[in-house]
């Protein structure tokens, strides 16, 4: 029997084992998420209440401990970080959202299995109160761990479409198609896009709006127009470079960042092409970049730095206030912004 010999308070793994299902779909229950059915739900329910089961984090806040401490947890490598303008932005908007509270914020880099095991310890131990995820990749496990270690989480952007974790996120599907659609109006007719990389959400996104840009306007989308990238400036290059190899009369390029059109009006200027006049140019992200090409980028402009005080804002909520905090899913809205290279 579940707790026979048992010493202490029922545990996340009892409710697990008496309820036949993982620790996962438990802390999904305890947290109101969605994605369980309602039959799983009621089990679950059924075993906290027969054990007793307490959450963690209501303990936490019985007892009145508190580490005064948020981190801000980026997966990426530190060249990446360090060369992209989005994170400096979410780390000010972060930084600005925590400006009045006693929380000190934390800044760590996860980029091995190794790393990630360490700051989970590191989350075990209770030296912080809540965590900040930004640049998740589809198969990246630590909002899960931390899900099951009650910890509060909210992350910048989401894994996929049933996201499960709190996460602030930006309109990404309509600032593609607003993009796309800018082009058309511009009379682009041949209109090719670099994608950001495929095992994130948002660069999917992204492609989903530019595809769905191109059929309303087009009926159809040649697969031919679409190249891969991965955020970064030497993969707009590349990208660029291949689809004016295949497609040498595209008019125009859809970058699902600033710093992958940046690299990308750099291949045109070398192969020759005029922007805007031969081929126009959108970028996504409106980084300080975008005004800094040349001619000076359109592009969509997502609010980073609003992002970054949003995520800090229900994360405040989630630790200040644990006996109601919910999972909740904000997203902002995109602008485009017109400028020469289209």
């Amino acid at each position: 029997m579940v707790g026979r010999g048992r010493v202490g308070p029922p545990t996340l793994d009892e409710v697990a084992a008496l309820a036949g299902v993982g620790r996962g779909t438990v802390s999904r229950v305890v947290n109101n998420a969605p994605g369980v059915k309602e039959a799983t739900r009621l089990l679950v329910q059924q075993a906290i209440d027969r054990l007793g089961y307490v959450p963690n984090r209501a303990a936490r806040a019985l007892a009145g401990s508190r580490a005064d401490a948020v981190a801000l947890v980026i997966p990426e490598s530190a060249r990446r970080f360090f060369a992209e303008p989005f994170f400096s932005d979410i780390v000010h908007g972060v930084s600005a959202g925590l400006a009045d509270t006693e929380m000190q914020l934390l800044l760590t880099l996860v980029r091995s299995d190794k790393e990630r095991q360490r700051f989970v310890q590191y989350a075990r131990a209770g030296r912080v109160d809540g965590v900040l995820l930004v640049s998740v990749h589809d198969s990246e496990p630590l909002p899960d761990l931390l899900a099951e270690l009650e910890v509060p989480t909210v992350l910048s952007g989401r894994r996929r479409g049933d996201e499960s974790v709190s996460y602030v996120d930006s309109d990404n599907v309509g600032g593609a198609r607003a993009a796309v659609r800018h082009l058309v109006g511009t009379g682009r007719r041949a209109i090719a896009t670099i994608t950001g990389p495929q095992d994130m959400y948002g660069a999917q996104c992204r492609l989903r709006g530019y595809r769905e840009a191109m059929r309303e306007a087009f009926g159809e989308v040649d697969p031919a127009l679409t190249a891969r990238g991965d955020f970064t400036e030497e993969s707009g290059r590349r990208a660029a470079d291949e689809l004016l190899a295949r497609c040498p009369d595209l008019d125009a390029i859809f970058a699902a960042s600033d710093v992958m059109a940046a690299g990308a009006l750099h291949m045109l200027r070398a192969a020759g092409r005029r922007v805007p006049e031969d081929v126009a140019v959108v970028g996504f992200d409106d980084s300080p970049i975008a005004q800094h090409t040349d001619p000076q980028l359109t592009t969509v402009r997502q609010p980073v730095e609003e992002m970054g005080r949003a995520m800090a804002q229900v994360l405040l909520e989630a630790v200040q206030k644990p006996e109601a905090a919910a999972w909740r899913h904000v997203i902002l809205r995109t602008e485009l912004v017109v400028r020469a290279s289209t």
